[in-house]
């Protein structure tokens, strides 16, 4: 059985992955591990901004990155960078989406 490749092509290179390479459960991990690091960035960068007196990224948009699926990275930012800390959306918001997406993803895994 030939395998088929996927071609990922830039102007000066090519790369090809096997397709069978990308199941779902791998997309889904990339996803989760980018999402989770894009939202512990964020939560440093708005911190930074914080203490320099700068234009600072919207709460909303913060909370949109844990219900998207980075609330495990938002929860470590909100610790690491001890940031939001007083805020309840973020102090209890946070950790209840976590907990409701470790949920949530439990069933799934385990129905």
């Amino acid at each position: 059985m030939p395998i088929k490749f996927i071609s990922l092509q830039s102007q000066d290179t090519a790369m090809h992955f096997p397709a069978h390479h990308f199941t779902p459960q791998i997309l889904i991990l990339i996803y989760l591990a980018g999402i989770n690091a894009v939202a512990f960035i964020c939560y440093g960068i708005d911190k930074w901004k914080a203490r320099h007196a700068r234009w600072r990224i919207p709460e909303s948009t913060l909370l949109l990155l844990a219900l998207a699926g980075g609330s495990l990275g938002a929860y470590i930012g909100i610790q690491a960078w001890h940031h939001k800390t007083l805020h309840r959306k973020f102090r209890y918001g946070v950790p209840a989406i976590l907990l409701l997406q470790l949920v949530l993803a439990s069933w799934f895994l385990f129905k």
